[in-house]
This record gives structure tokens, sequence and C-alpha cells, in this order.
């Protein structure tokens, strides 16, 4: 049966055993990399929306002078 796992302090529970450099580092990375994967999609979504809008108004001016000449 597997064990189950159990910290007798809160000291211990960060310790990890002796290896707590190696899982919270872990944990920290996956944090990085799950926030950077939140993150940069939302900053190019952005971009590409205020990219539209720029041509639109670029579109509209150049409608407006092309049907006023």
């Amino acid at each position: 049966m597997i064990e189950i796992i159990q910290f007798s302090s809160l000291g211990e529970f960060f310790d990890m055993g002796g290896y707590a450099f190696n899982v919270w580092s872990v944990y920290a990375l996956f944090f990085l990399f799950f926030f950077i994967n939140l993150y940069f999609p939302l900053l190019k979504r952005k971009q590409i929306i205020r990219e539209q809008k720029r041509r639109s108004i670029v579109n509209k001016e150049t409608a407006t002078e092309i049907s006023s000449s």
C-alpha cells in the first residue's frame, strides 16, 4: 500500500526531507511557466486588437479620401 506522507512540523514540511531545493524550485518553475503561458497570449491578443483598430481607422480615412476625390 501507499503510505501517506506525514510531516510532524511545518519546518519539516518546508524541508521536504532534505530535498527542499529540488521540490520548491520545481514548484517555482511550474508557476513561472504557468503565468508566462497566461500572460503572453493575453498581451499578444491586446496587441492584435490594437493593431486591428488602427488599421480600421486608416482604412476608413483612406475610403473617405477616395470617395471625396
